[in-house]
Order: C-alpha cells, then sequence, then structure tokens
C-alpha cells in the first residue's frame, strides 16, 4: 500500500494544529489504492497516530493563513523557512483506539508528529461501519460527501434532547431534508413515536400523509379540521386576536368577567379546585355569553332615580350575538340616563362580534367538537384535543396553518406551542408526560414567530422549551432560510446544526458564531455546497461532516416548477379560473 503520509505538525495550540505538507505531494488528489483522495479539502478529515490511538482533525484552513505565526515572524528574516511548502490548519475533533472512535481527544500531538489523510477504511471506524450490531439510535439520512459509499448517521436521542437548527437559503433543500429526516425516523417504526409539525404553509401534507395526520382549515376527506379552543388562551393572547385597542383598566375589567365565568363553569367539570383557578386556566366559558353581557353593561339606560335599570325595548340573544335594546338616553337632564359605570368599549366589543362572525376564524370561535354552548357546557374537552393529535396510528401529526389568517398566525403558532407544554408538564408524572413518550416539535419557517429582540408570545415560549424542554422530554428543530432574524438565545441552545447552502454573508456569519468556534471557517463553505449538500455539527453526529441529503421520494409543494416542462403542455382554456374564484370565496380547496 502506498504510503498516506502528507505532512508533519509544526504548531500546536489548544485542539488546533499547523501542518507543513511534505514536498512529495504536488498533487492535491493522490491515486491511493485505486482511490482518489481530495488533500486539503476545507471540511476534510486528517489523522495522527499516537502510539495506539489515532487522532482526527478537520481542516479548516489552507495556505498562507495557516503558517503559525511564529513561523511568519522567522521569515520575515529567512524567506527560505516557508518557500516551497504548502500549509494546512486543522482542528483535532476525536479519537480511534482499536475500531473504536469517540468524540474528543485525551492526548495532543507535538511537533514533528507526522500527519496522514485519512483513507475510506478509517471513515468506516469513524462513522461507525465496521461494527457488527446495528445503532439503535441513529438514523440515516444521506451519505457522506467525501465518500458517498457511507451513511451519513445522526444519533436521534441527542438529535432530539439537545435540540437541532436546520438552515438553509431558499432553494437549498430545507423542506427536502426535513422530509428526508422525518421519514428515516418513520422507518425506525417506533410504536410510541411522537412528532409535531408546525407548518404554516401547507408543504407536508401531501408528502408525509402515508406517516402523519394533517390538521388544517378546510380540511379534505383525508384531513381532520383543525380546531383551536379560544378559552385554552392565556388571556393576553385572547385579547390580541380581536382589533382595536384597550387601557389596563378595561383589560382588567374583562379579566375579571372571564374569571367568574371561568369559576361559574367549574360545575361542569368535576375534581377541579376553585382556588387553583385563574384567568389564563384551560375553563370553557362562552365568548358570545361573555360578548353579550359586556355589551349589554355597555347599553343599560337607568330612570329617573339613576338607579332602576330602563325596561327593555327588544331583547336580544347571546346565541345570536344580537345585543339588548334600551331606550336612547334623553337629551341634557332628562331620563333615561347612561351607565355611568359603562367602561367605553362598545368599539371594541364590535371588534369582537365581527372576528365571532368572521368565517376566517371559524377554527376558532365555532368550531364543531370544542365550543361551549351558551351555559358553558362542552361536548369534547381539551384532553380529546390532545387524544386527536397524538393517540392516532400514525407518528406525526401536522398541524397546517396555511388557513389561519396572517395576522393571528404568530399569535396562534404560540398558543399551540404553549397549550402543548403546558399540558406535558402537568403530565410529567403520567404515561403521556415528555419523560415516558417524548415530543419531537418542528417549527418550520422559525424566524416568522421566532424574531430577534421580539418580545412576542411565540418567541417566550420557544425560548422556555429551548431552555427547559429536554427535562420535560420535548426537542425542537427549527428550520429557517434566515437565522440571522432568529432569537439568538434559542439558536445557542441548538446542540446540532445542519446548515445547507447560505448565500447571504449575514446568515452565514450568524452560523458561524453559533459553531464550535475552532469549526468556524467552516460556515465560509457553505456559498459553494450543492443543492441538498449540508454541513452538520454538534452533538448528534461522531464528527463534524459534510453530507448529501437523501432526496426525499416524493416532490414538495416548495420544490420549484420546471418551467420548460410546464410552459410546452397545451395552453389551459381557463374554464379553472371560475373554480379558482369559487375556491377563493368559499376559502376552500373543496
Amino acid at each position: 500500500m502506498a504510503s498516506t503520509e502528507i505532512g508533519t505538525v509544526e504548531s500546536v495550540i489548544g485542539n488546533s494544529i499547523s501542518i507543513r505538507m511534505k514536498d512529495l505531494y504536488q498533487s492535491n488528489m493522490p491515486v491511493i489504492d485505486g482511490v482518489v483522495y481530495r488533500i486539503g479539502q476545507i471540511g476534510s478529515f486528517v489523522k495522527i497516530p499516537l502510539g495506539y490511538a489515532q487522532l482526527y482533525g478537520i481542516v479548516t484552513e489552507v495556505g498562507a493563513s495557516a503558517i503559525p505565526e511564529a513561523i511568519l515572524e522567522l521569515a520575515k528574516n529567512d524567506p527560505s523557512v516557508i518557500q516551497g511548502n504548502r500549509w494546512l490548519k486543522a482542528v483535532l475533533v476525536g479519537e480511534q483506539v482499536g475500531n473504536r472512535f469517540d468524540r474528543g481527544i485525551l492526548q495532543s500531538p507535538t511537533t514533528g508528529d507526522t500527519v496522514h489523510l485519512v483513507s475510506i477504511e478509517d471513515l468506516k471506524i469513524v462513522y461507525g461501519v465496521e461494527r457488527n450490531s446495528v445503532d439503535e439510535s441513529s438514523i440515516i439520512i444521506g451519505n457522506i460527501s467525501a465518500s458517498e459509499s457511507l451513511d451519513a448517521r445522526i444519533d436521534l436521542n441527542k438529535l432530539l434532547s439537545r435540540h437541532c437548527a436546520l438552515l438553509g437559503s431558499t432553494g437549498s433543500g430545507k423542506s427536502n431534508a426535513v422530509t428526508v429526516l422525518l421519514r428515516s425516523i418513520a422507518q425506525r417504526n417506533f410504536p410510541s413515536a411522537r412528532i409535531l409539525i408546525i407548518d404554516p404553509h401547507g408543504e407536508y401534507g401531501d408528502t408525509l400523509s402515508d406517516m402523519a395526520n394533517v390538521f388544517k382549515i378546510g380540511a379534505t376527506s383525508n384531513e381532520t379540521e383543525l380546531e383551536i379552543p379560544y378559552w385554552a388562551l392565556p388571556f393576553d393572547e385572547f385579547i390580541s386576536i380581536f382589533p382595536g385597542s384597550l387601557n389596563d383598566g378595561q383589560k382588567d375589567y374583562i379579566r375579571e368577567k372571564i374569571y367568574s365565568m371561568k369559576l361559574t363553569n367549574l360545575q361542569n367539570h368535576q375534581g377541579v379546585r376553585a382556588q387553583s383557578i385563574s384567568v389564563d386556566s384551560p375553563i370553557p366559558f362562552s365568548i358570545k355569553q361573555l360578548w353579550f353581557e359586556l355589551d349589554d353593561f355597555e347599553r343599560l339606560t337607568f330612570e329617573n332615580n339613576r338607579i332602576t335599570p330602563t325596561k327593555l325595548i327588544k331583547a336580544g340573544s347571546a346565541d345570536q350575538l344580537i345585543p339588548n335594546e334600551y331606550p336612547l338616553c334623553g337629551l341634557g337632564s332628562s331620563a333615561p340616563f347612561a351607565n355611568n359605570s359603562r367602561k367605553g368599549i362598545l368599539s371594541f366589543l364590535d371588534g369582537m362580534k365581527s372576528r365571532i362572525l368572521d368565517p376566517r376564524f371559524s377554527f376558532l370561535f365555532n368550531g364543531k367538537q370544542y365550543s361551549p354552548q351558551i351555559s358553558g357546557a362542552i361536548s369534547n374537552d381539551i384532553d380529546q384535543l390532545f387524544k386527536s393529535w397524538f393517540c392516532h396510528d400514525k407518528i406525526a401529526s401536522i398541524i397546517d396553518l396555511s388557513g389561519v389568517p396572517p395576522q393571528i398566525m404568530q399569535s396562534i403558532s404560540g398558543v399551540l406551542l404553549k397549550t402543548i407544554y403546558d399540558a406535558l408538564f402537568w403530565a410529567q408524572k403520567t404515561s403521556v408526560g415528555g419523560k415516558s413518550q417524548p415530543l419531537f416539535v418542528v417549527l418550520e419557517e422559525a424566524h416568522n414567530y421566532l424574531k430577534s429582540g421580539e418580545d412576542s408570545s411565540s418567541s417566550r415560549i420557544v425560548q422556555a422549551i429551548a431552555k427547559e424542554g429536554r427535562k420535560y422530554g420535548v426537542g425542537l428543530l427549527l428550520v429557517t432560510q434566515r437565522p440571522s432574524e432568529l432569537n439568538e438565545t434559542v439558536l445557542s441552545q441548538c446542540g446540532t446544526m445542519i446548515a445547507l447552502r447560505m448565500n447571504n454573508a449575514k446568515d452565514r456569519s450568524h452560523i458561524s458564531g453559533a459553531m464550535q468556534d475552532d469549526l468556524q471557517t467552516m460556515a465560509d463553505v457553505l456559498s459553494s455546497l450543492r443543492t441538498g449538500e449540508a454541513i452538520v455539527t454538534g452533538e448528534a453526529v461522531k464528527i463534524p461532516s459534510r453530507i448529501k441529503i437523501f432526496r426525499a421520494p416524493y416532490s414538495l409543494k416548495s420544490s420549484d416548477p420546471i418551467v420548460s416542462k410546464q410552459w410546452v403542455k397545451p395552453k389551459p382554456d381557463g374554464k379553472d379560473y371560475t373554480q379558482a374564484i369559487l375556491n377563493w370565496r368559499n376559502q376552500s380547496f373543496n
């Protein structure tokens, strides 16, 4: 076998080493035993034999920038010190003893130690290909770019418990990567797998329909209608759904009214202690009754004594959102008199009524399953909602938010996550708690509701999950094309990073800042990655790797149309525009 030696160690600073290459290798692509090896590629591997151990490093710099500063100083007086030599800089990342490879190193090399290229056989040991038993905790999502015969494995345990970020520009293959990742999990046939995908654009319903149940507004025959009970929303999020503004006094007034209604409705829920209830507790109440009583108090008028209410002219209906009618207030000091205790919220109540009647908000206020009656009684409680999401025969649930009005998309995303997280927190001593049955949450287009510097409900709850989720068995996968807009706290909590092609320099620097310090220069190659190729670093991989992710078997909605093929088809006669307008008016594809 030809020699694999490529140079010697000339400098060691922490885990970083500088390598002077041998003059023998004038080519960067030597052929050894019929295999072409690439020497000096950013992200490629080198190894240093030390007794029974082999140290492995990743090349991070090539050329003049890799020359140690001390040698550069010597070269000022004696240029021959560096003339005719080529230099590499590498970061030590792992150690092999026998046929076992472990991340991290117990010993460091010294100057003069020989450096070798890493062969295919070495890579098999690094990536565990030579082991007889299959690693039950790993999934395969692609091939190693340096050798496409080697599987790219991800440790599922660390991916879930330590969180993950999947980053890449538009067209780099993010949606395909998510699909491949989830299908790789599905192929393991875990009977208790629990995955929730928050899908703002409806990208995954078709491609993952065989492994996921889809919940969406305007569901088709093979989907389930999405319903979110408004009474499970925290008070601040509930109020933010409606147009208009309220001062603190008006908010407190409505808060107390809702709290009173929830206390009253406890009679429908056995075993719940009144002293445990707050305005944010998920206790059903009728929003129509709330509106009716608030509206009635604003319209109330009084007789001459200013104590006795005037008689109704016409009784209204809470169920139909028709207000009571009272005699109009008199002019000057004549009766009837207005209610001096009214709160001045009629315009806000008009906005509330318009939202309740708006068909786009039916999934909140007029659902068939979880909307309370006027009395507050319900046919299905929130436990049935969780059962519908997580107790079916598929491993994943897709919450398709494509039909949610844009103005409340962020709030709804945050509310969904908070509701689920709160339920798992209080379920931690049961069989459906996160520790007993971990939950993997995929947040597509995460930058839309996790913006840096923004104190929104969605940002707060994702930060909480990122910081505390591992204690309760909740893992995150953040998917975004704009990492520079993500909250830095959340990104720093992601133990694994899958970075696809990234064209924007600001986004690349953000990714670099989240990487291990010694490996930050690897972010410089992100702009030159092929579609579907990624740099994977962090706890879920044995060693930082450049991988080619598999191609999903089905085309995604986000895939670019092949214009040259679509435009050669006969031109449509235009009759489908009629159907398009009908769909638009009905807010449905049925």
